[in-house]
């Protein structure tokens, strides 16, 4: 088993990892070729061990799963979206901080 929690979005899965969750969810909107999204990763991983189960945090990767970024209108990498109850209730785009996201996710 893996050390990390976070869920690789893709289209198959993100009525059931996202939309129907009973937790908040954090989507990372990303590519591969992008420094930012890069930098941010291990940031995302670090806040997947912290919250545990009291949220989810999914990754969307834009090259591969286009409908879903074209869905969220995601024009810069990375963004990262905040749900609750299968909704959209903050977005934020470039490179976040830990304590930037925990804050986000306490207001959830």
């Amino acid at each position: 088993m893996s050390n990390t929690k976070l869920i690789e979005g893709r289209a198959d899965n993100f009525e059931s990892e996202v939309l129907s969750s009973d937790v908040p969810v954090i989507v990372d909107f990303y590519a591969d070729w992008c420094q930012p999204c890069r930098r941010l990763a291990p940031i995302l991983e670090s806040l997947s061990e912290k919250v545990g189960d009291r949220a989810k945090i999914v990754k969307v990767n834009v090259e591969t799963e286009v409908d879903l970024a074209e869905a969220y209108r995601i024009r810069s990498l990375p963004t990262i979206a905040f749900f609750k109850d299968g909704e959209v209730v903050s977005q934020s785009s470039g490179l976040m901080t830990l304590a930037a996201l925990e804050a986000k996710l306490a207001e959830l």
